[in-house]
């Protein structure tokens, strides 16, 4: 089983030499939210018999640390909806303890944050992305369809007060959070969060036309530098975010630009599905059904050979288009493979 895999621990590098460090794991496509630019407002999910058992997800990511995967984010969906999603944190942080992972961290839409956040906090867990897209109570809950904001701010309260580095992700939106942006910016560096925003992206069928709910992040960049210093940093943090330095007010702004500035080029992660699918690229079909080895054999040595093999197939990068938005560029929704920002709070 995983806690004795005996194979050595070679890096995963795929064919452009582009070690693979970073896993994204989605524990779920559920959610407590049903954001309009995220899902469908009828979503129908899947099967809980379809999806991976916590103790599968633990062997499956036993088997990528071994393999020199150093960083795992938990997502979903709502990764915190689901059923006994603590036992796999405990699981997982026995890697921490070990030295052979470096960092776990959670994408959440703050809903149950104020629940998990201090046993999250004792487990290892030193920072979580919060996603939030607007500090309007009334347009969140247009957004969310069901959302109240005060329950998402008490759980980025108690994140912090369990000592938790909160990070703000907010997609940007037009005609719904574009003016907000200045003031969301400064709320959160007031509070010492960093803050990064996201442009829209097209996965997955909606009821929106999502050409109406794109905002260029270049819009958005050259609008705050009428009110803000933008200073850009080198830091990057495994992600794709590119980062800037507010100097009025000391904080760390993230943009994540999918559609008008490709970020492939240094790309280090794969998401892996609830239902065990790998996928070596957010914006690609191909995939590796990790599940069928799984169930197939108790030998972590096969499963990790799999593993091996899919990661030989990573592209160099997607193909994000936002004018071929009709059908959708990549037909499986955002909740399915845990992207950048699962739903939260706004308009998928």
């Amino acid at each position: 089983m995983a806690d004795d895999i005996s194979f050595p621990p070679a890096p995963l590098i795929d064919p452009f030499q582009r070690a693979i460090t970073y896993l994204r794991i989605s524990v779920t496509d559920r959610c407590d939210l049903r954001c309009a630019y995220c899902m469908s407002e009828t979503m129908q999910f899947l099967p809980k018999r379809d999806l991976l058992s916590l103790e599968e997800l633990d062997r499956l990511c036993s088997v990528f640390i071994a393999r020199g995967v150093r960083k795992l984010r938990i997502t979903g969906g709502e990764p915190l909806v689901r059923r006994d999603i603590m036992h796999l944190f405990r699981r997982l942080s026995r890697h921490l303890d070990s030295g052979a992972l470096k960092e776990l961290t959670l994408t959440t839409n703050g809903t149950q944050l104020a629940r998990f956040a201090p046993e999250l906090a004792a487990l290892g867990v030193k920072r979580v992305n919060v996603s939030l897209d607007t500090l309007d109570a009334g347009k969140f809950r247009e957004v969310t369809r069901r959302g109240d904001l005060p329950v998402v701010l008490d759980g980025i309260e108690a994140a912090r007060k369990a000592g938790m580095q909160v990070k703000i992700n907010a997609v940007a939106l037009r005609d719904v959070n574009g003016d907000e942006i200045p003031d969301m910016i400064a709320w959160a560096h007031g509070l010492g969060m960093d803050m990064t925003l996201i442009e829209v992206m097209p996965l997955g069928e909606i009821e929106a036309d999502r050409t109406d709910q794109f905002l260029p992040l270049s819009v958005v960049r050259q609008r705050l530098e009428g009110r803000y210093t933008l200073t850009p940093l080198p830091d990057r943090t495994g992600g794709p975010a590119r980062y800037v330095r507010v100097e009025e007010t000391g904080g760390r702004l993230g943009f994540i630009t999918p559609l008008t500035h490709n970020f492939c080029e240094s790309c280090n992660r794969v998401r892996l599905t609830c239902t065990g699918q790998l996928y070596l690229c957010l914006g690609q079909e191909d995939s590796a059904d990790l599940r069928a080895v799984l169930r197939a054999t108790q030998d972590d040595a096969v499963l990790a050979r799999a593993v091996e093999e899919a990661i030989t197939r990573k592209p160099k990068g997607h193909d994000f288009v936002i004018e071929r938005q009709r059908p959708a560029a990549v037909p499986r929704h955002m909740s399915v493979t845990g992207a950048e920002r699962p739903p939260s709070g706004s308009m998928r």
